[in-house]
């Protein structure tokens, strides 16, 4: 089935090309399994990750409106907040980042490596604040001080996670449909899910596209009594923008994700490591590591639904390494 209406909505050419879709034989080797990987770690701006497919389409809204500053908000090592600075740069607009230390750490690393570094590199204006308790009421607040200044803000939503940035990741369904074809057949799909804009457009492609695969997101931040609420409302509005029913039941396993959301784990960083020296490819503490474990313990524990072919999809954040040293 297609999703031509899809090219309904407006979006930048930022990545230019599918990201490759690699099988992993050491890996596999190790595992016991046939293990791939989608690789959007290697998206071509500000060294990479998911969030450029979701700006594709957020910023492509955002000039439209006529927006010259584009605000978004997340932790100090935000990889969604070092994309937008990156992408605002691109285009010639300003960024206000909105940023909060959600381990309350005093490390210089985290304080000001890794993508904090970054942000000042792309010229990102920063604010600090205690908490985002309410960031959708925050970044509204910042929107209309900076609008008071003479600027024309784009609020751009935690993890560009909203139905228009999730439309990225159908295209990355369509993406993944289009190199399995005839070359593999996928059982299981794993994501990180957090802001679950991600999650939930992989949800819609692939259930209309690949609906014989299981697509489990693994939590980084939360229960799943707390996010799958988050990841099917997204995944609704989702499928009301491409005028299609979603009816897949959202999965999820939230056993990896602890102590908290940016705190790095033993297993996670056990992940980290295992790829790294098995196949030369970097993962993150915050996100794609942790992902990586439930993968590797849902293989252990017998989680999946058969023995079929995995892929992972890595939706990069390596830049976080340096920050979270010597964790590492």
């Amino acid at each position: 089935m297609s999703l031509q209406n899809l090219t309904r909505f407006a979006r930048l050419e930022l990545i230019g090309a599918p990201t490759p879709l690699e099988y992993l034989p050491r890996l596999s080797d190790y595992l016991g399994r046939e293990i791939y990987i989608k690789r959007d770690d290697v998206t071509p701006v500000a060294m990479g990750g998911n969030k450029l497919r979701k700006l594709e389409f957020l910023a492509a809204e955002a000039l439209r409106e006529g927006a010259d500053t584009l605000i978004t908000a997340g932790a100090i090592q935000s990889n969604h907040v070092r994309q937008t600075a990156a992408v605002a740069a691109k285009l010639g607009l300003n960024c206000v980042a909105l940023l909060e230390n959600p381990m309350g750490t005093r490390a210089e690393n985290y304080l000001s490596n890794g993508n904090r570094l970054l942000l000042d590199l792309f010229n990102a204006q920063i604010e600090m604040c205690a908490a985002l308790t309410d960031p959708d009421a925050q970044l509204n607040e910042l929107a209309t001080r900076v609008e008071a200044q003479g600027f024309r803000p784009y609020v751009i939503p935690v993890g560009g996670s909203n139905a228009l940035g999730a439309l990225g990741y159908v295209e990355s369904a369509l993406e993944i449909a289009q190199q399995c074809e005839g070359a593999v057949e996928l059982s299981s799909v794993v994501v990180a899910s957090g802001s679950a804009g991600t999650h939930a457009g992989l949800a819609v492609g692939l259930e209309q596209l690949m609906p014989e695969v299981d697509l489990i997101g693994v939590t980084v931040s939360r229960k799943v009594e707390q996010q799958k609420p988050k990841v099917v409302a997204l995944q609704q509005a989702v499928a009301q923008a491409l005028e299609l029913e979603a009816r897949a039941d959202i999965l999820l396993w939230d056993d990896y994700f602890a102590p908290a959301y940016g705190v790095p784990n033993d297993e996670g960083m056990e992940a980290v490591k295992l790829l790294a020296r098995l196949e030369g490819i970097l993962l993150d503490p915050v996100y794609t590591g942790k992902a990586m474990a439930g993968l590797i313990d849902g293989i252990a524990q017998q989680r999946f639904k058969d023995h079929g072919p995995i892929l992972f999809v890595h939706t990069g954040g390596a830049p976080a390494l340096f920050a979270y040293h010597p964790h590492i």
